[in-house]
């Protein structure tokens, strides 16, 4: 596991994304990513599907430094957490 990468899906929810598979197993799984950042629980399903492709897709060091920034801020304020 790495610091900041897509979140580990549980085993229900790899039936879901079967096509997407090949995609999320490129990279190792993080402690925090773009779906955190961008609301968590309030994030629909699909939509986290989308914040980690664009994530895998998109990856730099400057993304992964903006998305640790975003955690502080996030874990600090609470939003979207329940």
């Amino acid at each position: 596991m790495s610091l900041v990468g897509p979140r580990p899906y549980i085993h229900e929810e790899l039936e879901e994304v079967k096509q997407m598979k090949s995609i999320l197993f490129q990279v190792k799984p993080g402690m925090t990513g773009l779906w955190q950042t961008s609301g968590r629980s309030l994030v629909p399903f699909e939509e986290r599907l989308k914040l980690d492709e664009y994530y895998i897709r998109n990856w730099s060091v400057w993304i992964d430094l903006l998305i640790l920034m975003k955690t502080i801020k996030v874990t600090l304020s609470g939003h979207g957490a329940f």
